[in-house]
């Protein structure tokens, strides 16, 4: 039995891995919470309403401690991602799901006792909840304990990229616990007041935390303020400040990649048809698309696939594609921000509460289209680091060679000096050789472009 490492967070129990399955204990203090939650039909709707992640309960085990009440083991998640991977329509749409969540709860006489956004994953194309022991029996007039924590797991973030920039959500991953409403309250400054509900949760919560912060006594609170009825306005209030933020949709250097004025539609329309008979031919279960770009040859493996990670550090490029996910009911194509060149470390206590990318990875086949120029000139990265990474983290690997010729690396290189000698076919293939084994390749007609299918040796 393997505890997961950041279980220590929770005393109500802990999430633990058996032979590749994974298990949740539910000690004797959450009992009650537990029999409630089951009992009153809060569990049963959010099921129905695929807001709470499904679980059976399991035959307890002696050489358990006995302390344990119960065993669970939850349906398990195709792949577990991390707000600071999300785009902001991702992060949205998990903030909306907790609040529905929190609706329901208090409707069953239950309340969400955590808002993490650690909590929420996405499965079958939606966010949902993974924590089952994140509920606990309402007591009237008392205020949402989770409030706090959703402002600056949610909030925060969403109005920090809605109002300065979009890539302020990465500092989610300096913060485990949530951006502090006082350093958002200093990053948004006037632009607080754009928004009645920012200025509200974000600007005079921070203040107010401020303000009490260096209090001898715990803040006591007018209980008659806070019964039932003033939680679900506050949750609705949380709910229309959410949905009322947008963020501006600037075209990037990377959006519409494959439809820019060097890519023509033949290239294109045979490079999906290669792409497309490799994938039919190997036929793997989860498949990681690095360069992903808006989605194009993801949407193609999810046809094929029982998931399809997309990575790409454009988050344009992101959100298009998650928002076609939905628009289209995609449930196996999960579309993360992800720049490859400085992947998603491991963070929290003594680096081991959030995994990092690459020992999250473990894929059957990796797609890595028009992607190996950028890695290479872009970043200064050389051919055999490369392909000693993708050798670690998959069995399969379509590749594409974009040589010197090619006017996009011809683009690349037109502002810096063409330091990258060794940047050429013969390289290319004898680095990779060392990892893998030609399948096949194919050059696409009218370019220097060639299109390998490699399988690990």
């Amino acid at each position: 039995m393997t505890v997961e490492k950041s279980s220590f967070r929770d005393n109500s129990g802990f999430v633990f891995c058996e032979h590749g399955e994974i298990f949740r204990a539910i000690t004797y203090s959450y009992k009650e919470n537990y029999e409630h939650l089951i009992g009153c039909g809060l569990y049963d709707y959010l099921i129905k309403e695929n807001l709470l992640i499904s679980h059976t309960e399991e035959v307890l085990k002696d050489k358990l401690n006995p302390d344990i009440y119960k065993i669970i083991k939850p349906k398990k998640i195709d792949f577990i991602s991390y707000p600071y991977e999300w785009c902001f329509s991702q992060l949205k749409d998990a903030a909306l799901t907790t609040l529905r969540i929190q609706k329901a709860a208090l409707k069953h006489g239950m309340t969400l006792k955590d808002s993490s956004a650690y909590n929420i994953q996405f499965y079958s194309g939606k966010p949902i909840l993974i924590d089952t022991l994140s509920f606990e029996i309402y007591n009237e007039n008392e205020p949402w304990i989770a409030y706090n924590q959703f402002c600056k797991n949610f909030l925060a973030p969403l109005a920090l990229a809605a109002f300065c920039d979009v890539r302020l959500n990465l500092l989610l991953k300096n913060f485990i616990d949530g951006i502090p409403l006082d350093l958002s309250k200093k990053i948004l400054g006037p632009k607080a007041f754009l928004s009645l509900g920012v200025f509200i949760h974000v600007y005079l919560h921070s203040k107010f935390q401020i303000k009490y912060s260096d209090k001898n006594e715990a803040l006591s609170v007018n209980k008659k303020w806070m019964n039932k009825d003033s939680l679900l306005r506050l949750i609705g209030n949380l709910e229309t400040t959410v949905n009322k933020l947008r963020i501006k949709k600037d075209k990037t250097h990377w959006s519409n990649y494959y439809f820019d004025r060097y890519h023509s539609k033949i290239y294109f329309d045979e490079k999906k048809e290669i792409v497309k008979t490799y994938i039919e031919k190997v036929k793997t279960k989860r498949v990681c698309d690095f360069g992903a770009n808006d989605g194009e040859f993801s949407k193609i493996a999810s046809a094929w696939s029982d998931v399809v990670l997309a990575f790409d550090s454009d988050h344009n490029c992101i959100e298009e594609c998650y928002n076609h996910v939905k628009e289209n009911n995609i449930q196996n194509l999960i579309p993360l921000v992800v720049d490859l060149s400085n992947p998603t470390p491991p963070i929290g206590w003594a680096n081991s509460e959030r995994m990092s990318l690459a020992e999250r990875l473990n894929a059957d086949l990796v797609l890595a289209l028009a992607f190996i120029h950028h890695l290479c000139i872009s970043n200064n990265l050389p051919f055999n680091l490369i392909a000693e990474f993708f050798g670690k983290i998959c069995n399969w690997l379509i590749i594409e060679f974009v040589p010197k010729s090619d006017p996009m690396v011809k683009k690349l290189l037109l502002h810096r000096k063409d330091i990258f000698e060794n940047y050429c076919v013969e390289d290319f293939e004898r680095e990779f050789l060392k990892y893998f084994s030609v399948i096949d390749y194919k050059k696409v007609s009218g370019t220097d472009r060639i299109i390998y299918l490699m399988k690990k040796n």
